[in-house]
């Protein structure tokens, strides 16, 4: 996931550019469960599936429901905030662009919209430091390049 520029000037609502050296990153293979979900991120929509069947919200994309086994799915818009669950904090240089761009956290949050609904996503506006199990946060879409956006957590105070 990338995470914004954090000497770039604030944007005005959720969305943000990445850094020169994020944008040089590998980027998301969408399969065929997950592209609706990319393509909706790319207008800077974040969305959860539902079961036609019983109803149950899932995230991430799967053909079958894990409550009824059904296999008829929507895409419904979902509330953009959520808790932090966990972190981690990578301190690792996998690839030359990254040098520039470690130590860095990534976030497993809770959506507010279910129990069973986890996204990974950079920590954007926030430091490590202030990460806590319960964190209140919201989505940010970063818009990496003309093809490619990507969902990062703000912390909300």
């Amino acid at each position: 996931m990338s995470s914004a520029d954090p000497q770039a000037e604030p944007q005005a609502g959720p969305e943000r550019r990445a850094s020169s050296a994020r944008a040089r990153f590998p980027r998301p293979e969408p399969d065929r469960d997950s592209a609706p979900w990319w393509e909706a991120v790319r207008r800077h929509e974040l969305t959860v599936q539902r079961c036609e069947g019983c109803g149950a919200l899932r995230f991430p994309a799967r053909a079958v429901c894990n409550r009824c086994r059904g296999r008829e799915w929507e895409w419904v818009p979902a509330g953009g905030t959520g808790r932090v669950y966990s972190w981690i904090v990578n301190h690792q240089v996998f690839m030359p662009a990254m040098a520039g761009e470690v130590p860095f956290p990534v976030l497993l949050v809770r959506l507010d919209d279910g129990e069973d609904l986890l996204m990974y996503g950079d920590l954007v506006d926030g430091s490590a430091a202030d990460l806590e199990p319960g964190l209140p946060v919201e989505a940010v879409f970063v818009d990496v390049d003309e093809s490619t956006t990507l969902v990062g957590w703000r912390p909300l105070r």
